[in-house]
């Protein structure tokens, strides 16, 4: 009688078995799921964030220049407008730069490239602007200000842009302001 006992718990311990398993991978796959997306929500405010504190600085930037052009832009002086543009920080993107194809992949008008205002950052120009600890690269992607003095505005994006929800890439911070996941 009690070897019968001992056959019916191996049948029994296997079944336990295989429901903890999968409850287990049922758990597993759960937290894998929100911990993805914790991860991209978390990727998306770093870069929005980023985003954010490059557009506050470069609207003083922006705005330095603009006074150099003095009260009417279009009667300004080349050593006005050069004097203007040392304003900017930044490297000046040009139709030959090795990022031209991709300025346009992100949605950069090539009027802009063509009229001299893209700038890409760099980690030192970042720092320049007081914005520490913010990667601009080819590995972490490049933070690109499209500026126009005349208007003292800038545009701010971002080489890999951020992931929404609907898995569609948005590069250009005015896209992604108001989103949130």
């Amino acid at each position: 009688m009690i070897e019968n006992l001992g056959k019916n718990n191996k049948g029994i311990t296997l079944l336990i078995l295989v429901v903890t398993v999968i409850v287990l991978m049922i758990i597993v796959g759960t937290v894998v799921k929100y911990g993805m997306q914790a991860i991209t929500y978390a990727t998306y405010q770093s870069t929005k964030t980023n985003m954010l504190l490059v557009e506050a600085k470069a609207k003083e930037y922006v705005e330095n220049a603009n006074f150099q052009l003095g009260v009417k832009p279009e009667e300004a002086t080349d050593e006005m407008k050069q004097k203007a543009r040392s304003e900017l920080k930044g490297t000046l993107l040009t139709h030959g730069e090795v990022l031209g194809t991709r300025v346009h992949d992100i949605g950069i008008s090539p009027d802009d490239v063509d009229n001299g205002n893209v700038f890409k950052l760099t980690k030192e120009d970042l720092e320049a602007m007081n914005i520490h600890n913010v990667e601009s690269n080819d590995d972490k992607g490049w933070y690109i200000i499209v500026y126009n003095i005349e208007a003292a505005t800038v545009k701010i994006y971002h080489t890999y842009g951020v992931r929404l929800e609907s898995k569609e890439i948005k590069y250009c911070l005015d896209d992604i302001r108001d989103i949130n996941l």
